[in-house]
């Protein structure tokens, strides 16, 4: 499988600005991907029912480390609550309300990872309560399509260059709002394909998919690991070979152990969250198809077109669907008007049960998608887990970024991760005698930094 194909598929296949980018390589190091969580602490009470912290986690996937904190307050993964799923190779900073005593959440030690007790609270936190994410972001290795490196001036002459092209093409300082490569794994883009077995009822599919599908890029234990998977479909051979890493295959493989064929209860040692993921990022790659289709129409992503979808946008620039209105010739002047003012978004699909779609030109482009992804007759119901089933929803096709900044930073020799060391190989775009640049800015909660690296940097998909 190549990267090409990848892009095409994840709907991920094309730039908004046609200018050169940098190139280079996200996540040489942990260390170089920082993102700092921008919300409100619950308010205090000593009486309060739940603990409040802040995490400072380094190298941990949310979900291992939250189910990782229950099992040291002793409680169900289920009582812990955040607001946003971080990126697992980065350093993230983020707000948890946990329902246990403030003495056990002191008192648990996890490695990698620190714990800052702010106090007791009698208020949950749900997802998307924040108000965005501040971003610090190393890309290392500039270089030119051609493979020869870049120096920093030229670099950064590159970024504003870009800059400048998104503010006459889009809207100053947006960009297209598309799901970004982690919702789908860049290099094993798993998650989708289990949605759509999981939509269709077919759980054995599902557990096959996760086990056994392979990837463009993955050590050599996790690729012999799948590999037997695929060929054997035998749990106890398999787990013998398995990861350790690789905790929820093997919980997969372990319940099949005990329950030979019961691949429902298979797929359900996944964390609940974890599950439904699996069916909105098959909702996701409708959108991206929906965002992508329009963007090779020609139509505008900040400004609507007759047909479209505006919703209000709310402070911390989430939209809010329960209000949505219909562009007509009537009211296309007023929702041009809001839209340019920063009161409505255009909004894309994410198709459900109840989903609302754009008409005309720009509903074409959303039945395109539909069909482009083979879900024009999904129903979306998961009759064996029914909190699996969605209504759906719409979603921004822009987003903005604010408080851009971007400045060189040294090299360094250490820590640097062994794709780095062994250096580029065929097909990829970056050079280890290129510069390294440093990018800071903040986004709305539910958006991607990477895809706003992706417009910068112009790499394949597999340098996020």
């Amino acid at each position: 499988m190549t990267e090409r194909p990848v892009e095409e598929r994840l709907g991920l296949s094309g730039w908004s600005v046609p200018s050169e980018g940098i190139g280079g390589l996200l996540k040489a190091r942990v260390e170089d991907f920082r993102v700092e969580e921008i919300s409100k602490t619950p308010a205090m009470d000593h009486k309060g029912r739940f603990t409040v912290a802040r995490v400072t986690l380094t190298n941990w996937e949310t979900n291992r480390f939250l189910r990782r904190l229950a099992r040291a307050c002793r409680i169900n993964r289920n009582r812990i609550f955040s607001s946003g799923m971080k990126d697992k190779r980065a350093i993230t900073t983020q707000i948890l309300v946990i329902d246990a005593p403030r003495n056990r959440v002191e008192g648990a030690e996890i490695p990698d990872s620190v714990i800052e007790v702010l106090g007791r609270t009698h208020h949950k936190v749900v997802m998307g309560d924040h108000d965005g994410n501040r971003f610090t972001i190393t890309v290392r290795g500039c270089c030119d399509a051609s493979g020869e490196p870049i120096d920093a001036k030229e670099a950064m002459r590159r970024v504003h260059v870009i800059r400048e092209g998104l503010a006459e093409s889009i809207g100053s300082d947006a960009f297209p709002n598309w799901i970004g490569p982690q919702r789908f794994g860049s290099t094993r883009p798993v998650t989708p394909e289990v949605g759509r077995a999981v939509i269709e009822g077919n759980f054995e599919r599902a557990v096959d998919l996760y086990v056994g599908m392979e990837a463009t890029r993955e050590s050599e234990d996790s690729a012999i690991f799948r590999a037997a998977w695929r060929e054997s479909r035998d749990p106890a051979q398999c787990l013998d070979i398995a990861p350790s890493r690789l905790g929820y295959e093997r919980a997969m493989l372990e319940h099949l152990l005990k329950k030979p064929d019961d691949y429902l209860g298979a797929f359900r040692t996944l964390p609940n969250s974890l599950q439904l993921l699996m069916v909105h990022s098959l909702q996701s790659l409708a959108f991206n198809h929906s965002l992508s289709a329009r963007l090779e129409a020609g139509l505008p992503i900040i400004e609507p077109a007759v047909g479209d979808l505006v919703a209000p946008l709310q402070p911390n620039g989430r939209i809010d669907v329960g209000k949505m209105e219909l562009v007509s010739e009537t009211n296309l002047e007023r929702c041009k008007r809001n839209c340019g003012l920063g009161r409505l978004a255009v909004t894309g699909p994410l198709p459900g049960r109840k989903a609302a779609y754009a008409t005309s030109e720009p509903g074409e482009c959303e039945q395109s998608a539909l069909e482009a992804t083979d879900l024009t007759s999904v129903n979306w119901a998961v009759q064996r887990i029914p909190r699996l089933t969605t209504s759906g929803t719409r979603r921004a096709l822009s987003v903005p970024f604010r408080d851009l900044s971007v400045e060189q930073v040294p090299e360094v020799s250490n820590s640097l991760f062994e794709r780095w060391v062994s250096g580029p190989s065929k097909g990829e775009r970056w050079h280890p005698e290129g510069a390294c640049l440093r990018l800071r800015f903040t986004l709305p909660p539910g958006t991607y930094a990477t895809v706003l690296m992706r417009e910068f940097m112009k790499s394949p998909l597999d340098h996020y």
